[in-house]
């Protein structure tokens, strides 16, 4: 099997070619396809030496020539950012002047990296295999997938936060984390963990009473946040429920954009080392997770049919009734060959239906703006975001957004 990785040249790629070497026997190819030609070639050569090192018999090669990457590949993984870190850096910092939170996939952040990025996606998407499963794991995840099934494209959304709750709630519990199935509901970044089953017992509500203050402290929402809620919300919601502390944080602090870029500098000077053949220790801050392991399951189960459970970014189909059934969700799913499907699961409770129904809502204005541009399209999804909502604040971050972008915005040019 074939495999193309769309921004191989990340410097996480050799976190996902590491879970590829370790857990994907199925994969005979793995191209990476990156417009950045040296930084690509230091990164594909130490992608080269992990999967030597651990023995995987796969051929790993990387381009920059789009066509040649995906010819013939049955998956294609897509990891791109529109405009590198620079541009993160000022999805983080431009709605601070309007008293909003800062964010590269929420808010009028999350916005613009969806702007950015679906016209690049789709483009993509057009030139792959027919037969193709593409998996998208940029942010953000839910938007960019609906714009790639809104087009007909067989997409599937992959995000790590469902995994990592999974690994963290068995490691509290001693045991192994495929024995942990999670109830995982909302909209990418805007989840919530109802119910961790271990042989089909809920075994949440003790880890709510027994570790509340670590689980807080994890996520950085308050106790008697989640005491209330009865369950886990995503480190995500914090931006929801903790908005105007974290505009205040965020106020003269360096930007994660910031500090990412200093991670990724060095570790391209790691990467470089001829002698380098495991992923060293500092990659594990640069994020993402248990990425990989994600990734190579949710890939298996399309490929071979295998009735995997993930959480996977889904057309809503009648799963929240409150919702179009064109909206994209994320929930726990059974995965094969025919995609994913949501698992049965109760109803949302009324604090979660209002919360996902307005960034549904929001999300549907996106995919518009950002496939079909324009100023009023663009206002229009920051007036309907919670974390906007008003129309003094969506006009100037309406101008602000546009100003900063113009250089990757065709329709501006």
């Amino acid at each position: 099997m074939k495999i193309a990785v769309v921004g191989g040249g990340s410097t996480y790629t050799p976190e996902l070619i590491d879970g590829f070497a370790r857990l994907a026997p199925f994969a005979s190819e793995i191209v990476l396809l990156d417009p950045a030609h040296e930084r690509l070639e230091v990164v594909g050569a130490f992608a080269r030496r992990l999967m030597a090192a651990h023995g995987h018999p796969a051929k790993l090669r990387w381009t920059s020539d789009v066509d040649d990457a995906l010819a013939g590949a049955s998956t294609v993984v897509i990891q791109l950012r529109v405009g590198g870190q620079a541009a993160r850096i000022s999805d983080e910092t431009f709605p601070l002047a309007c008293d909003c939170v800062g964010q590269e996939t929420t808010g009028a952040g999350g916005l613009a990296k969806a702007l950015r990025t679906v016209p690049v996606v789709l483009d993509i998407a057009r030139r792959a295999d027919p037969g193709a499963w593409i998996v998208n794991f940029t942010n953000p995840v839910g938007i960019v997938t609906r714009a790639l099934l809104d087009h007909g494209f067989k997409a599937a959304g992959l995000c790590n936060v469902a995994i990592g709750f999974q690994r963290r709630f068995a490691a509290t519990l001693g045991i192994d984390p495929s024995s942990v199935v999670l109830d995982h509901v909302g909209l990418n970044h805007l989840t919530w963990e109802r119910a961790a089953y271990v042989d089909g017992v809920d075994q949440l509500p003790g880890l709510l009473a027994s570790h509340l203050s670590d689980i807080s402290s994890e996520v950085q929402i308050p106790a008697e946040v989640l005491a209330s809620l009865g369950n886990v919300p995503s480190y995500y919601l914090r931006y929801f429920y903790c908005h105007d502390l974290v505009v205040s944080e965020e106020r003269g602090q360096p930007t994660r954009g910031a500090k990412v870029a200093e991670i990724e500098a060095a570790l391209l000077d790691m990467y470089a080392d001829p002698t380098l053949t495991s992923k060293p220790e500092l990659l594990g801050q640069r994020g993402g997770a248990f990425y990989s392991e994600a990734a190579v399951g949710l890939i298996a189960s399309l490929q071979h049919d295998d009735g995997g459970i993930h959480a996977v970014n889904v057309r809503n189909a009648g799963t929240m009734p409150f919702l179009p059934d064109n909206a994209v969700i994320e929930v726990t799913c059974r995965v094969g060959a025919a995609g994913a499907t949501p698992l049965p699961a109760p109803p949302l409770d009324a604090h979660q239906r209002g919360l996902v129904g307005a960034v549904s809502a929001y999300e549907e204005l996106a995919v518009d703006a950002a496939v079909h541009g324009g100023r009023d399209r663009v206002y229009r999804a920051l007036l309907a975001h919670p974390l906007v909502g008003q129309h003094t604040q969506a006009t100037r971050l309406t101008d602000d957004l546009l100003a900063a972008n113009r250089d990757h915005l065709a329709w501006l040019r």
